[in-house]
């Protein structure tokens, strides 16, 4: 007598619902807050997970600004990028990227938490981040996330 068979249900993005999520930065590590971000963008917090589908949800950071590191990570953090020029190499401290563009920092911790391929590059466009604690977000009504 055979068993009966049990299959898994592998979903895909159209039968999950999106939610959107507001993530208040301020005062927060931005190694453990990007780490969290990256688990709801991904989708991992639902029991509908699916490895290779798009089923996380949307979130917004707000206070970009004041997100805070530990130890000497002020002054010995840096960001490297290169232009696509000879010699195009760039290299921003930590302090230097904190007052000019605070959001391309949360931004680098969470890009560097999902997935390096196509899925990545879909997941990383949910995440919407802001300097201050102004977003144009109101409509989709996000809910507070909390750590």
């Amino acid at each position: 007598m055979a068993l009966p068979q049990r299959l898994t249900h592998f979903f895909n993005e159209s039968e999950v619902e999106k939610k959107w999520y507001i993530v208040d930065a301020s005062g927060q590590v931005l190694g453990r807050v990007a780490s969290r971000i990256a688990h709801v963008l991904r989708g991992k917090h639902k029991p509908v997970f699916t490895p290779n589908a798009d089923c996380g949800d949307f979130v917004v950071v707000i206070n970009a600004d004041k997100v805070k590191v530990t130890g000497k990570r002020t002054e010995l953090k840096t960001y490297f990028h290169h232009t696509g020029y000879p010699g195009g190499a760039v290299v921003d401290s930590y302090k230097q990227l904190m007052k000019t563009k605070p959001e391309r920092v949360v931004m680098h911790a969470v890009k560097g938490m999902i997935p390096h391929n196509r899925l990545g590059a879909q997941v990383i466009k949910k995440l919407k981040v802001y300097r201050g604690t102004e977003h144009p977000h109101a409509a989709q009504k996000p809910e507070p996330l909390k750590f």
